[in-house]
């Protein structure tokens, strides 16, 4: 004869033999539709395994779509694609294809304090051509690309279908500040100074630092991208400065212990 107290004990083990730390219960769903759904130990419950709708709305959105766009794209476009990554990455210089233009090396300068090591001769830097090519070092051509980017031409891109060129009234040069005698040399003497004169715009028009520096509208424009270069660049120069930057900004890197010299 079995003894009650033995019952007892095989139905519990049974029991908790039988209930896992999880299990499925029951949910209902829309009407009589009955989905299993997963019920932790704490008693959170998990969207159904079965829910199609659930699984859809987890699922990446556009993931083949996107992974597809490639082979949607003719022979020709990759071609032409390919072809103009490669010309950029041919006339790239100091290191970054938005900085147009060719290595040439150490410049010799006439005065002692000038000359630029590894200078290149830049033509275009982020899209903007320059309307003459300009030595410089890498240093200052970075700058040059870092306020065309971030202050120049978010400045003057709702004006004329954006900016489109630069005009350049003085890039190396071996001579003093200012050309006055006796002076220290300039940082257009070491690569390290662009002067700007004026803004082209892709409708043809130009915004020249002399006329529009006080010009209602393009004086907010202005003094935007003259502020805007004080921080890539070490010294910035307007027609506030004095009578030799009436009619350009002067740019350059080089850096006082006082900090930046922005005028």
């Amino acid at each position: 004869m079995i003894r009650p107290a033995l019952i007892l004990s095989l139905v519990l083990a049974q029991a908790a033999w039988a209930s896992p730390t999880t299990s499925k219960r029951p949910v209902q769903r829309g009407g009589n539709v009955v989905l299993p759904v997963e019920v932790a130990p704490s008693g959170a419950i998990t969207p159904p395994i079965g829910d199609a709708q659930t699984q859809d709305a987890r699922r990446p959105r556009g993931g083949l779509m996107l992974s597809l766009r490639p082979l949607f794209r003719s022979s020709k476009v990759e071609k032409q694609a390919r072809a103009q990554r490669q010309m950029r990455a041919k006339g790239a210089v100091c290191g970054n294809v938005a900085i147009q233009g060719e290595a040439i090396g150490r410049v010799k300068g006439r005065l002692n304090g000038c000359g630029v090591e590894n200078a290149v001769r830049v033509r275009s830097v982020s899209g903007v051509t320059l309307s003459q090519s300009a030595v410089m070092d890498c240093v200052t051509a970075n700058a040059l690309k870092s306020w065309l980017e971030k202050s120049a031409k978010p400045a003057l891109g709702r004006k004329g279908g954006g900016l489109k060129s630069l005009r350049v009234a003085a890039h190396y040069a071996c001579r003093t500040r200012n050309s006055q005698k006796g002076a220290k040399i300039s940082e257009h003497g070491r690569g390290r100074a662009i002067d700007i004169s004026a803004f082209r715009l892709a409708d043809g028009s130009e915004v020249s630092v002399l006329k529009g520096w006080n010009a209602k509208s393009s004086s907010k424009v202005m003094r935007q991208m003259h502020a805007g270069a004080c921080g890539p660049f070490g010294t910035v120069l307007g027609p506030n400065a004095d009578r030799f930057h009436r009619d350009h900004f002067h740019f350059d890197t080089a850096r006082y212990r006082s900090g930046r010299y922005c005028k």
